[in-house]
């Protein structure tokens, strides 16, 4: 096994879990009602869909490029900062009591 390997197959593993957490930052902003957004004021549905829509697209069709690739870091970030305050906004704002 040479290095090229070790280093190929940790990039994988970067690329898949990097797409896991995207794919799943996708489905949670989806699940929240579009009027809890502007409830929580984190902006709005469509915007949060949409950008990390096109994150998650991004990451598919650009799957054989470098984990360390700009496109894929700056949706990585944006996909850590909903994780990181919009969803839990969302599930303050949602949440029954």
């Amino acid at each position: 096994m040479t290095v090229f390997e070790v280093e190929g197959s940790a990039y994988l593993v970067l690329l898949l879990a990097m797409l896991a957490v995207k794919g799943f930052v996708l489905v949670s902003a989806a699940l929240y009602p579009a009027a809890a957004y502007p409830a929580a004021d984190k902006g709005s549905k469509a915007a949060w869909t949409i950008g990390l829509g096109i994150g998650f697209a991004a990451q598919v069709l650009m799957m054989g490029s470098s984990p360390l690739n700009l496109i894929h870091l700056a949706f990585t970030i944006a996909a850590f900062v909903y994780l990181a305050d919009v969803r839990p906004a969302l599930a303050q704002v949602t949440s029954r009591r």
